[in-house]
Parts: structure tokens; C-alpha cells; sequence
């Protein structure tokens, strides 16, 4: 008996004929043939038609087409979610795990990316890379000023790290090569990291009053929601640095332009925001503008640079070939 064609929906914008050329060179693989379609854009009736035939949903990477429980109810037959990024949180986890449907994200795939990018930021600020550049480009010497100001090195600080997972523990092995003292918060002690990265654990209030550069790597869930606001930044010294690279909505957005105005903290770099793009009457947008603070604003682009979006390309889709050949899918979120 022929194996009929399988299905891989694609709520990615993204061309079908671009999806299937990912797949092409695999295609042997499989004793069936390999039918995409693509439903980014188009009509919800028409989508929940389609995902009724679907045996892979691959998710959409822009987060604009959420998967919600009556779409979940006409995956009747989907033997996995592929989301081609690292968050998930456009997706109703628990309505796929009622119905068995696994969710995979692209764990480990921008790791280096993100770790990369945090250390960058966190160099950049404490040596106030964009205010010396910025009057050295207008004609301004600002070199009195700077040293007055407080420019400083990694090498002897404190790193806070909430969320101490993949990309948390890579980002603890780059600021170690700095020669920083590392601590972290996690819902799990990982004592094994700890000795591996001559890591601390602390709980979050020790931690945040403790660091000189604290960078949060946690995922968005109903428990991480705004779990950096005014208390807990008027708790970092005036000379922390603070890193967001992972989801916007864990800020306040709105307490953390009130804090780097004030000055309660001496920076803070931000890749993510609550909405992406932010209006443009944003508070950290209006703030940046002003230039009166030590912020450095970057467009959800830490872990999505050409290096990362190869390896993510490639895990997703070596991860829907080896569901649809019978294994088992890696880096599962919801079972």
C-alpha cells in the first residue's frame, strides 16, 4: 500500500513554493509525497477547512496568527505544532495537550544568538558606547564628560540571570569569559550548571539588589507577566544595567521609562516589546528620543540574525520530517 501525501500547513507568510523548497532535499525520506499549504492571510473558515487534512502545522514565526482552541479542534489529525522560533506564546498549549497534539519550538537554535546579543548590550551601556559615539559624530569631545558620567568594565561585576535555561546558561558562559561573578533565579535549582559555571543561585529580591547587570531569559506565561515593575526596580542599585531580550510584556514598560528617567538604574537595553512595533508614543520610544537616557532599543532582532534563522529553518524542519518518518519531536514545550 502507497503512503499517501501528508500535509504541512503553514501559517508562516511565507510562499508555498519557498516552504517546499526547505523540504525538497529531504523528500526521499518519506514514503509518502509532501503537500504544503500555506493559510497565512486567508479567511478563518477557509483555515479551519484546511487544517482538518493537516498532519503538520508549521506555526507562524511573526506571531500574528494565533493558534486558539477551535482551531486546535480541527486538527484532527496533527501529529505535531512546529513553531519556527523560540516563543510560543501565540499558541493555546493547553488545548493541544488535551487533544495529545505536541508543540515543538526551535529550542537551542539562537541560543548563541541571544546570549551574543545580551553581552553586546551590556558592554554597550556600561561603557555609554551611544552617548560617545553620538558626540563624538557631532563634533563634540566629550571624553571629560564620560569619565564624570561613569563608563565601566564587566570584568569584577555582579551578572543576575533570571531564567536560567538555554539561553540563560550561554549567557552566563559569555559573561564568565569576562570575568564576572554570576547568579541566577530559576524556578529550578540546576546544580549541575551551577558547578559547570561557577554559578550562584539566589532568589529574585538578593538578585536583583546584588547585580550590576541583571538580563532576563524567562518565557511569557501568566506567572512572568510584568514580573520586573517599580518595586522590583527600585530595588536594582543606580548602577545596574537591565536586559530584556526574551518578551515584552514581562515589564512594565511604563515603570522601566519612569526608572531609567529618574535614573534609578543607569541603563537598560530592550529587543522586545508588549507590542511589536510599539506606537510610536511608546514610553522607552519617547524616552530614546529625548536622549537623556542610557537606552539602547533594538526591533525583536536578537535571536533572529541570518546565522540564527538557518539553524531554526533547519531544525524545524528536521524535526516535522522525523515526526512525519514515525519519531519522536525534540524540544517538546507542552507535554
Amino acid at each position: 500500500m502507497t503512503q499517501e501525501e501528508y500535509v504541512v500547513v503553514s501559517m508562516s507568510p511565507l510562499p508555498e513554493s519557498f516552504v517546499e523548497s526547505l523540504f525538497a532535499p529531504f523528500k526521499s525520506q518519506l514514503e509518502g509525497g509532501l503537500k504544503i499549504i500555506g493559510v497565512f492571510g486567508k479567511p478563518r473558515d477557509e483555515v479551519l477547512e484546511i487544517l482538518e487534512s493537516a498532519d503538520v502545522v508549521l506555526g507562524d514565526y511573526s506571531f500574528q496568527m494565533k493558534i486558539d482552541g477551535e482551531m486546535v479542534e480541527h486538527m484532527k489529525k496533527v501529529r505535531l505544532i512546529q513553531q519556527p522560533s523560540t516563543g510560543f506564546d501565540h499558541i493555546d498549549l493547553e488545548a493541544c495537550r488535551k487533544r495529545g497534539i505536541p508543540v515543538a519550538n526551535a529550542g537551542g537554535a539562537n541560543t548563541a544568538s541571544v546570549a551574543e546579543w545580551s553581552v553586546m548590550a551590556a558592554l554597550m551601556l556600561m561603557k555609554r558606547i551611544l552617548y560617545a559615539h553620538e558626540t563624538t559624530k557631532n563634533g563634540e569631545w566629550a571624553q571629560w564628560k564620560l569619565m564624570d558620567m561613569g563608563t565601566f568594565d564587566l570584568l569584577g561585576k555582579t551578572w543576575g540571570i533570571i531564567g536560567f535555561g538555554r539561553i540563560g546558561r550561554e549567557t552566563a558562559r559569555r559573561a564568565r569569559a569576562f570575568g564576572a561573578r554570576i547568579v541566577y533565579h530559576d524556578k529550578f535549582r540546576n546544580e549541575q550548571a551551577e558547578s559547570e559555571l561557577e554559578a550562584e543561585f539566589s532568589d529574585l529580591g538578593k538578585l536583583l539588589r546584588m547585580s550590576d547587570v541583571i538580563s532576563i531569559h524567562v518565557p511569557l506565561t501568566p506567572e512572568t507577566r510584568e514580573m520586573i515593575g517599580q518595586k522590583e526596580l527600585r530595588m536594582m542599585k543606580p548602577t545596574a544595567i537591565f536586559i530584556n531580550p526574551s518578551r515584552g510584556e514581562l515589564v512594565d514598560e511604563g515603570a522601566l521609562a519612569r526608572a531609567l528617567k529618574e535614573k534609578w538604574i543607569m541603563g537598560a537595553a530592550i529587543d522586545v516589546y508588549s507590542k511589536e512595533p510599539p506606537d510610536e508614543d511608546h514610553p522607552l520610544l519617547k524616552l530614546a528620543r529625548e536622549a537623556k537616557a542610557n537606552l539602547l532599543l533594538t526591533p525583536h532582532i536578537a535571536g533572529a540574525n541570518a546565522d540564527a534563522r538557518a539553524r531554526i529553518i533547519q531544525h524545524s524542519v528536521q524535526n516535522i520530517l522525523r515526526v512525519l518518518a514515525g519519531g519522536q519531536a525534540e524540544s517538546v514545550v507542552n507535554m
